[in-house]
């Protein structure tokens, strides 16, 4: 048996969270085309007749502008310490830039490199892309794409292979440690960013703040008056559409209750940061 930890690290939207739902063939971590969709570190469990594989997600490393942000690079650069495997993702449609080689440079020197979005890259893109690669001298290299599949077994493979033999961490039906209220505001998180699209992304946060089941109370944070009025929609349709998209993926018979409320400038203020968990 072996078991271990195999984190996944890189710039915002490179599909680091996709490729972890991939791997786990269940969704335990929310998607977007936004930056900084990936807040916390989120941690899924593979489980196999010969290895458990703890998957780490973590936030896309950017260059910050808000106490926000940097709390965001801080957790992200956090994961890479105390793991067996790190795995550095790219985008395999764009230019290997700064960005990728300053995560690069903070990475071990047996990391693996991801090269991801296969299955929209051109195949000249995929060899340059893996071309420069190269040049980060990393452990592996893998082409993959995470919405498809391809490439992905064949990194698995890899990752178990680099594992060290040890006792399973999690049980057997655990396929992550997120806590259930984090996991329904990180849902209506990933429907706001769906449904009210390039208006609001970066400024809305969301918690729980009353769970007794059915009744499950969700309170959405904005920084501005007019960001109030794009979330909840013209007669509320914004928060309607978000809450039967919700409500569809959580148990029978929940009860979301979602609120608005104005919190400004809440990106820069610490103590708003801690009661969201940040």
């Amino acid at each position: 048996m072996k078991s271990g930890f195999v984190t996944l690290v890189g710039r915002p939207n490179v599909g680091k969270s996709t490729l972890v739902n991939r791997i786990l063939g269940t969704k335990v971590t929310i998607v977007s085309d936004k930056p900084q969709t990936t807040r916390n570190q989120i941690r899924g469990v593979l489980h196999r007749p010969d290895a458990q594989v703890v998957v780490v997600d973590t936030p896309g490393i950017h260059k910050p502008r808000t106490l926000l942000g940097e709390r965001l690079n801080d957790t992200a650069e956090a994961s890479l310490d105390g793991v067996d495997v790190v795995c550095l993702v790219v985008d395999a449609t764009a230019p290997l830039g700064p960005g990728d080689r300053f995560i690069a440079a903070r990475v071990p020197g047996d990391a693996v490199i991801v090269v991801n979005k296969i299955d929209i890259a051109r195949p000249d893109q995929v060899i340059e892309q893996l071309a420069k690669a190269g040049e980060l001298d990393a452990e592996a290299y893998f082409p993959v794409s995470a919405t498809s599949g391809e490439g992905v077994d064949a990194l698995v493979a890899h990752i178990v292979e680099r594992l060290p033999e040890g006792p399973a961490y999690y049980p057997e039906d655990m396929v992550t440690d997120v806590p259930e209220a984090l996991w329904v505001a990180e849902l209506v998180r990933e429907q706001l960013l769906a449904v009210a699209r390039d208006e609001v992304p970066h400024s809305i946060a969301t918690r729980v703040t009353e769970w007794e089941w059915p009744y499950i109370r969700c309170e959405i944070l904005v920084e501005r008056d007019s960001q109030k009025g794009i979330v909840i929609g013209k007669k509320g349709a914004v928060l309607k559409q978000v809450g039967t998209a919700v409500r569809a993926q959580l148990d029978e018979g929940a009860y979301l209750d979602l609120h608005v409320k104005v919190d400004k400038d809440w990106q820069r203020k610490a103590r708003a940061l801690e009661r969201l968990g940040l």
